[in-house]
């Protein structure tokens, strides 16, 4: 059964960083695309980046591309979302997820959710 863990979410400063990190057991992790996805209260989740089974193909959303980069480990069965420049929008509940391809920077057919690590972005 495949198990994604997410850490490093927390309460940072406007214009600050976070990385958020997704660890992936259970099975070869480079079977898999990577998503991540992010819920804000009271809104839909959304996708924010997804990267290829070799980490080669990675791409984000157009309206966190300048700022947020997802990459993948494959020796570590790590990805990681690398966010910059932080802004209060940004608050959200971040999820890793996996699936079997990315179209753009979304994940698709989502079969395995983590659980979600908080971001909060405030002054």
């Amino acid at each position: 059964q495949l198990q994604l863990v997410e850490s490093g979410g927390g309460l940072v400063q406007p214009g600050g960083s976070l990385r958020l990190s997704c660890v992936v057991s259970g099975f070869t992790s480079e079977n898999y695309v990577i998503g991540w996805f992010r819920q804000a209260p009271g809104k839909e989740r959304e996708g924010v980046a997804c990267v290829s089974r070799q980490g080669d193909g990675k791409n984000s959303a157009v309206s966190v591309a300048s700022r947020f980069t997802v990459s993948r480990d494959s020796a570590k069965n790590t990805v990681f979302l690398q966010m910059k420049n932080l802004k209060p929008e940004d608050t959200a509940v971040y999820y890793c997820a996996a699936g079997p391809s990315c179209s753009g920077y979304k994940c698709n057919r989502v079969h395995t959710w983590g659980q979600g690590t908080q971001v909060t972005v405030s002054s």
